[in-house]
């Protein structure tokens, strides 16, 4: 359009009808919105049942029913009129949000859109743009029911927005979904176009609704909660996850609820995945569902139409308490999967503890393990034990850590250790290293014998694998894997090791929260290796970073602040990625000798998993042969 015509339009204010049904428009955009915000009503009312049913979609109807609290006269005559709301009296009230719905929206502009019908006790209430809160008598019911009817019919011009009547009929049940999850101690049902969908009753665990409400094709056993809560009782949290066996090629299966409500939030999905980190090769991610419960004056619901953002006060502390919980998670279930699965072994196990994980082992076969509890503090912490529940059993504490004992295999770790040593003096003289070395790929002694235990290695495979035998148990071995745990697991030895900046790295943080972080995290970053302090203003100087580490002053930001990543976890990309480049791979033709120690090494490493996540060998014990060949 023209600047001439412009300037020829003039202000005017709207009418009501057309102003009240832009509003109504942000609000119910299509059936889905109305379904969230009626459960939303239905889960502030007190019930604990809950119908929802859907027709055409939702176009032509949709009703909720609850067994809650009800309605009064007073409450049918005044509840579709523009910002009504029996849930906030005061801007004040905002800051203290107890329930889901609070802006007194939602009726009125569904009033606006379609026909409004509400049941409650003995009276009926219906609502339109040619009806306005008219009441009649009915026949007396429990608690509510509300319907709507012909949905955009009195505006076409966003009815022909909508999606066909099964396609919407999809995006109801998922919000459904979504609505029931926190949710665990109501009963709820769905019917799409007269045929119950869904009959979800009360669950006694969040893991349970998860997986029952979402139709997941895992077992609800293959998941575990993970709980955490601040010292001073701030927040608390209860994270739903799979196992690494539960995976996803995508993050649409990572869903975040806060006091209730599911909302976006990138940075507690990344305190997941950055937890999970190295247990999900390949790119994959995990299944999982985080539950805060939040002080309400620390975060603010108020920014979005649907409620679909928030704003927290200092999420800082609830991501490292998140991350953290996530990663303790994951190293206990790996460390209690291999002792599992090493006690099933006739003979002996692979691998000698000089602390028992626990007197009474958990049977990670049947899923006895999950349920962490933290207790954060104002520089969240890790306590020293973590206790570990599943339905009503209890475990005692696990040792937040152990010290293992391998056996046999000092001279081949000696040598790597000496070999990440050289990498890392070498630093940019790896390549040359590596091409140097690239024909005969001879990492590790040849020298290396001992014919105490009863391993034995049988050969290479198809130019990736390598074979041995030990326990009367056959391992399949992936040589790249192997050999770059075990390069890894030196290079961490030694990731104390720090380089002095000739001119400081100075970081200035954009508010008082990146402040708290850094104050909260410095002890960390000095184990690290990243010395700093805080020259007041925002103003943090940076006068060593580890020796591994390169990058800028706005990477060091980046990573710290934007991304909040956690100092360990830079030092173990570094290391996993030099690991990487420094390690055998497929295809690599290995003299025997060379082959043998890798295999060896390869059963005695504390963690069986690459740095990556990558499982390092799979096994078939001489029984498991035998029932394959059906001999006796």
């Amino acid at each position: 359009m023209s600047e001439t015509n412009n300037s020829r339009r003039t202000v005017k204010i709207l009418n009501a009808e057309v102003a009240r049904k832009i509003a109504a428009g942000e609000v119910i955009d299509r059936p889905n919105a109305i379904v969230r915000e009626l459960m939303d009503n239905a889960i502030d009312s007190g019930a604990d049942h809950i119908a929802v049913e859907i027709t055409s979609g939702g176009i032509e109807k949709i009703r909720v029913i609850d067994n809650g609290c009800g309605m009064s006269e007073d409450d049918l005559r005044m509840c579709a009129h523009p910002h009504a709301t029996s849930k906030i009296e005061t801007e004040t009230d905002l800051l203290n949000l107890s329930t889901l719905g609070f802006r007194g929206e939602a009726l009125s502009s569904m009033a606006a859109v379609s026909r409004l019908e509400i049941k409650s006790g003995s009276l009926v209430m219906n609502a339109s743009v040619t009806e306005d809160h008219i009441i009649k008598p009915c026949t007396p019911i429990n608690g509510t029911i509300v319907q709507t009817s012909g949905l955009f019919e009195n505006f076409p011009a966003r009815r022909q927005f909508l999606k066909r009547p099964a396609s919407e009929a999809l995006l109801c049940r998922s919000t459904f979904e979504e609505k029931v999850l926190p949710w665990k101690d109501i009963e709820f049902s769905l019917s799409i176009d007269g045929e119950e969908k869904l009959n979800l009753a009360k669950c006694p665990t969040l893991k349970e609704r998860f997986v029952q409400a979402l139709e997941l094709f895992e077992s609800a056993d293959l998941f575990y909660e993970i709980s955490g809560k601040a010292a001073d009782k701030s927040f608390s949290f209860t994270l739903v996850i799979g196992e690494p066996s539960v995976s996803r090629s995508n993050r649409k299966n990572i869903y975040i609820y806060v006091n209730g409500r599911r909302i976006t939030e990138y940075s507690l999905v990344q305190a997941i995945e950055y937890g999970a980190q190295g247990f999900f090769p390949n790119g994959l991610h995990p299944v999982a569902c985080l539950f805060v419960e939040m002080d309400s004056s620390l975060v603010d619901f108020n920014i979005h139409p649907a409620k679909r953002e928030a704003r927290f006060k200092d999420p800082s502390i609830l991501h490292h308490a998140v991350s953290t919980s996530t990663r303790d998670f994951f190293k206990q279930y790996t460390k209690q999967t291999m002792t599992e699965d090493s006690s099933q072994n006739d003979n002996s196990s692979l691998f000698d503890f000089t602390e028992s994980l626990d007197d009474k082992p958990l049977n990670v076969a049947s899923r006895t393990f999950p349920s962490f509890n933290h207790t954060n503090s104002s520089s969240y912490k890790s306590s020293g034990s973590s206790s570990y529940s599943h339905g009503n059993y209890q475990t005692s504490s696990y040792p937040q850590s152990n010290t293992y004992r391998i056996a046999n295999n000092k001279t081949s770790f000696e040598y790597s250790e000496r070999l990440a040593k050289m990498a890392a003096e070498m630093g940019s003289e790896q390549d040359q290293y590596l091409e140097r070395n690239k024909e005969s790929k001879n990492y590790l002694p040849s020298d290396y014998k001992n014919d105490e235990d009863d391993f034995h290695f049988v050969g290479s495979t198809l130019g990736t694998f390598l074979i041995a035998e030990k326990n009367d148990t056959l391992y399949i071995i992936d040589q790249h894997a192997a050999h770059e745990r075990s390069i890894y697991d030196t290079i961490m030895k030694t990731t104390t090791e720090k380089q002095a900046l000739l001119v400081p790295y100075v970081i200035q943080t954009d508010s008082k929260a990146d402040d708290a972080y850094l104050t909260q995290i410095q002890a960390q970053l000095n184990e690290a290796g990243y010395e700093g302090k805080n020259c007041g203003n925002g103003k943090w100087e940076f006068t060593t970073v580890p020796a591994r580490w390169k990058g800028t002053e706005e990477d060091l930001k980046n990573d710290l602040l934007d991304r909040r990543i956690q100092p360990f976890d830079i030092i173990n990309a570094v290391a996993a990625s030099t690991a990487c480049r420094m390690a055998v791979k497929a295809g690599d033709i290995l003299d025997q000798d060379t082959a043998a120690n890798i295999a060896r090494i390869a059963l005695e490493l504390p963690d069986p998993h690459c740095p990556h996540g990558r499982p390092v060998f799979t096994s078939i014990t001489r029984k498991q042969l035998y029932q394959l060949v059906k001999r006796i």
